[in-house]
């Protein structure tokens, strides 16, 4: 009987060892939930402020290239109006033609 008596309470002690590794295995897999919950959002956080920044960064760029745009087509106006000034009738041939060159390719 001792020796049932002594399994009995090795059986017990092994129970109880098991039941504290599993107390210990659910603490340690609720804190790695956590913290990989934690690393989620931050990568998250991480991800949208490199994204807005990139918009911002292309939002500064187009409009940058737009002003470069205008400014070009200001100047560009700017020769033509110069041109028609100084060379009236030279402007009105170079129209024409250009208006008769339309005409033949819009026919086709």
């Amino acid at each position: 009987m001792a020796t049932a008596a002594g399994k009995a309470a090795n059986a017990s002690r092994a129970d109880s060892d098991l039941e504290a590794d599993i107390r210990q295995l659910k603490a340690d897999i609720e804190k790695l939930t956590k913290q990989l919950a934690k690393t989620g959002e931050h990568g998250y956080g991480t991800a949208r402020r490199a994204a807005t920044e990139g918009v911002e960064q292309l939002r500064a760029q187009g409009e940058a290239a737009f002003d470069t745009l205008r400014s070009n087509a200001k100047d560009i106006e700017a020769q033509v109006v110069a041109s028609v000034r100084e060379k009236p009738v030279t402007s009105l041939a170079i129209a024409a033609g250009v208006g008769f060159l339309f005409a033949l390719l819009a026919r086709r």
